[in-house]
């Protein structure tokens, strides 16, 4: 017999005492535990709960300290500002009175000469004190008092903003030097970093109103004071002759111009010219194309994704984090991308000037959104599309219709911050769509492509008109001038001179000497006909002759230049060190992070789904001896495979767009992979936890819940990076159909006796469940080893094996890990 309160599994001969004494009743062959699973169950409950409701609020409290170091920081740059203009004031009135007392006392000397000499020197001497209590000099001094004032303007200019105007209890004014922050540990706090950037895009804002008022020489002065400033190098890009070609068709034909640093370029034409394919190709990221011709840069020729590190490129879609902030999307492209060595305080500066320049300071705590959640607005978010490649500094800024989408003061809000870095000497060039008159005359030069990508102008903005006007295209009065080009290249408007639109890309070519291809032979004969001065001889490319039929040819040339960009490493040319693997590791880590950490409430519905399904198994699948629990545990593999794999998926399948923009700036695969995976490794070791904590209470087999938390956790870390792999590999719906499908029919191949060894051997399911059975057939000695020999024969399982369980399922997770991130690195979307 056994007495209450302990317990004798079938077949043993020795007795357990149990946990919960009133669980127990005489003679009991198991321990009634349900008790103890509801109890988890609640507790697990609560604390999905909190973090389903509480998982945003650690991020939030962290925004409002820096929000309150933030507006402490703007109000005394403001105080500052308005310190500096006050003090400016009074020296010019100073200066003003100064002068006004010397000539009044020089009038008096020239007059007074006479008998009361001696009278008058004492009463100008009198009159001289006066003026010295008011700030002025003697008349002996006048010549070196102007002269140290011509000569020391600037110097107290540039001292002035190091001096705080401080108001007392009395209402007077004080004058206190703000002191350098001292040295060591606390060398540098938040508000003093934020009172820097804010008291420098206060002065840049003085500037700009003084620049204002200032003259036509004044303003070339200020930009080469700009230029003499500049730590950027100038990118100059150059393209001749470029064709870009897919097959038969050709997307671009014979392009020829140029791209200067310091001017906005435009680049117009109609649907279906191939202005975005034009940017691609002078970026350098088209794949699977033929391209011909050259692009150089700075008159050299050579790759120019040598270059990438400062070149910036604005993709037409918003490819941004939706669930990160407008700042924290900012600050991570500037931590990544700017050189290693720039100083916190001056990435402040860059990042919180774009925030100004671009006028988001309205939701920079705000979360982006993406189609599911509300964020942003669509201007907005097109803005930090743009701010992310602001913040890099880049020499070169490529935007892909940056103003599609934006109102009309947006897209002049958008165009003053790019004119304000070409002033620094960036290169910008921008496909834009019907732009008004104003936002036509903020550019410098414009690109004017027709239909086969093929150029009809480009040029300065402010010659363009006199261009056409030699062809007999006048734009008509009150009609702005883009709109009537694209509308004449479109054939809605037929040019009064009888010119054909088709022909003005030839019209270009002759005017600017370059040679025509041959295929357009045609239309230059025509024009022939129409006007016999043009030569066509001299302007008409001869053709080479092919070696092999011209199918061959394309296809063999298409095949290497596709190889070529997949295998070439050019070498980086831009000078500029970016952080290193490390580092961009420790800043992919803390984005993950609070993605996570907004993500919890998505968490929590998966922990929700895991425990319920743990519940339901655990009640269905009921302990049976004989068996060891075998059906429990294979239910258990399919249903944890299918729910982690799942999971898995939303690692990479959601933000391959992000991750793509990303690499192709120069960020590094390896420290975005690694971090993620790192982030997951926390679901790897909590998921199961969830599910045996309901499982295994409720199904109650005899192996302890320690070895069965081994075993399923190297099978979550195995399906993890499955799952990776599919989210790589393949597309979200047939990745999510692999990862429904696989581990149904794996774990049924490894179960069946007519399954080769070596298939079963192949399966992450055979090595799971081997390892379930034997952490449970331990349990089972005396009289069970004759039914556990035969179960474990019949299922050739090896009962020493467990140890080898594990280490094979994680060294699949570690195998697919590889693959994955192989796959990443290889494979591209074209």
């Amino acid at each position: 017999p056994v007495a209450v309160g302990h317990y004798c599994k079938l077949g043993s001969t020795r007795e357990e005492k149990c946990v919960i004494k009133g669980s127990c009743k005489e003679n009991e062959e198991n321990e009634n535990i349900i008790i103890l699973g509801a109890c988890l169950v609640g507790i697990i409950g609560v604390s999905l709960l909190v973090v389903y409701n509480c998982s945003g609020q650690f991020l939030t409290i962290r925004e409002r300290r820096k929000a309150r170091s933030r507006e402490n920081a703007i109000q005394l740059a403001r105080q500052q500002l308005r310190a500096h203009q006050g003090w400016k004031a009074a020296k010019q009135i100073a200066r003003k009175h100064v002068t006004g007392v010397q000539d009044h006392l020089s009038r008096t000397f020239s007059r007074r000469r006479s008998f009361r000499q001696q009278t008058d020197l004492e009463n100008s001497s009198h009159r001289v004190q006066e003026a010295r209590l008011m700030g002025s000099t003697g008349p002996n001094e006048r010549s070196d008092s102007i002269v140290f004032s011509a000569q020391n303007t600037s110097e107290i200019s540039e001292a002035m903003p190091s001096v705080v105007m401080d108001i007392s209890n009395d209402g007077e004014v004080v004058a206190t030097n703000d002191k350098p922050a001292p040295k060591g540990k606390h060398r540098s706090t938040q508000t003093q970093i934020f009172k820097y950037a804010y008291g420098e895009i206060e002065l840049e804002k003085a500037r700009q109103e003084e620049n204002k008022n200032m003259s036509f020489t004044g303003v070339l002065a200020k930009v080469k004071e700009l230029q003499k400033e500049m730590t950027r190098p100038l990118l100059k890009v150059e393209f001749k002759n470029l064709t870009l070609s897919l097959g038969k068709r050709k997307l671009l034909r014979s392009v020829t111009g140029e791209l200067q640093p310091g001017r906005v370029t435009a680049v117009m034409g109609p649907s279906g010219a191939g202005k975005t394919t034009f940017l691609n190709a002078v970026a350098g990221k088209v794949t699977g194309y033929q391209v011909t011709g050259s692009v150089l840069v700075n008159g050299a020729h050579g790759s120019i994704r040598s270059y990438k590190k400062i070149i910036g490129f604005v993709p037409q879609d918003d490819v941004v984090h939706g669930n990160l902030t407008v700042e924290e999307n900012l600050w991570f492209s500037a931590n990544c991308r700017l050189p290693a060595r720039m100083s916190h305080r001056d990435r402040v500066l860059i990042v919180e000037r774009v925030i100004e320049s671009l006028d988001l300071q309205g939701v920079r705590n705000s979360v982006v959104g993406t189609v599911e959640k509300r964020g942003i607005s669509g201007g907005q978010r097109k803005r930090v599309n743009v701010g992310i490649e602001m913040v890099m500094e880049p020499s070169l800024l490529i935007l892909d219709e940056p103003t599609s989408g934006l109102d009309s003061s947006s897209s002049q809000l958008l165009l003053k911050a790019l004119r304000h870095e070409a002033l620094e000497g960036v290169n910008i060039c921008a496909v834009v769509h019907q732009p008004s008159y104003t936002l036509y005359n903020m550019f410098d030069d414009l690109i004017l492509l027709a239909k086969g990508g093929l150029i009809v102008y480009n040029g300065p903005i402010k010659t363009i008109e006199d261009y056409f006007s030699t062809l007999g295209i006048h734009v008509p009065d009150r009609v702005n001038p883009p709109d009537h080009y694209i509308d004449i290249l479109e054939g809605i408007v037929k040019p009064e001179s009888g010119i054909k639109a088709k022909h003005l890309p030839v019209h270009w070519m002759l005017y600017n000497g370059y040679e025509v291809p041959s295929d357009m032979k045609d239309d230059l004969k025509a024009m022939g006909e129409q006007s016999p001065d043009v030569d066509i001889n001299r302007s008409m490319s001869g053709s080479t002759p092919h070696c092999l039929p011209a199918g061959v040819s394309n296809a063999f040339a298409q095949e290497r230049n596709r190889l070529e960009h997949r295998l070439s490493k050019p070498g980086d040319l831009s000078s500029r060190r970016t952080p290193g693997i490390l580092k961009q590791y420790k800043f992919f880590l803390g984005r993950v992070t609070k993605q996570r950490l907004r993500e919890g409430r998505l968490l929590g519905v998966d922990f929700l789904i895991l425990g319920l399904a743990g519940i339901c198994l655990g009640t269905i699948a009921k302990l049976s001896d004989p068996t060891f629990g075998m059906p429990g545990y294979i239910y258990t593999i399919i249903a944890v495979s299918l729910l982690c794999k799942i999971a898995a998926l939303r690692s990479f399948s959601l933000e391959r767009l992000q991750y793509l923009r990303e690499r192709e700036s120069g960020m590094s695969t390896l420290a975005y992979f690694l971090a993620r995976d790192t982030i997951d490794h926390f679901n790897t070791a909590l998921k199961p936890i969830i599910y045996l904590s309901m499982f295994y209470y409720f199904n109650n087999p005899r192996s302890s819940i320690g070895s069965n938390y081994i075993i399923l956790l190297s099978l979550v870390y195995c399906v993890t990076g499955i799952g990776y792999t599919f989210a790589i590999c393949f597309n979200p719906g047939s990745a999510q159909l692999c990862s429904a499908l696989i581990p149904v029919v794996l774990t049924l191949l490894s179960t069946q006796r007519t399954t080769p060894t070596f298939l079963k051997n192949m399966s992450y399911p055979k090595w799971a469940l081997e390892g379930f059975i034997i952490a449970n057939a331990k349990r089972y000695p005396g009289v069970w080893l004759i039914t556990r020999c035969g179960l474990l024969f019949r299922s050739g399982f090896n009962i020493h094996n467990y140890q080898l369980c594990i280490v094979v399922l994680f060294m699949y997770g570690i195998f697919f890990r590889i693959v994955a991130f192989v796959a990443m690195v290889l494979l591209k979307k074209r």
